[in-house]
């Protein structure tokens, strides 16, 4: 899969700003996937674990390695959404 987690980021800021709706759902996915306890460790971060990304990475892609597609992020946010009635 092409692309870096950092191009992946500016992506979806991008289409986060054209589509407030869509801003939130990010967000609420985002802290959904937080690694627990994220404020005891450093980076002090609300980030996913690597541990559990990578695992996310190989059900959906076959790749530990994969940066998903915007597109693919954006339908599973949206996806949350309407199936969690968030």
């Amino acid at each position: 899969m092409p692309g870096t987690w950092s191009s992946l980021t500016l992506q979806l800021a991008a289409r986060a700003v054209l589509r407030p709706r869509l801003a939130v759902d990010l967000v609420r996915t985002a802290w959904a996937f937080r690694r627990r306890g994220w404020y005891r460790q450093p980076p002090y971060l609300p980030i996913p674990d690597p541990t559990y990304l990578r695992w996310r990475m190989y059900t959906a892609y076959a790749d530990e390695d994969a940066v998903p597609p915007a597109d693919d992020v954006t339908r599973f946010a949206r996806w949350r959404r309407e199936t969690m009635g968030l």
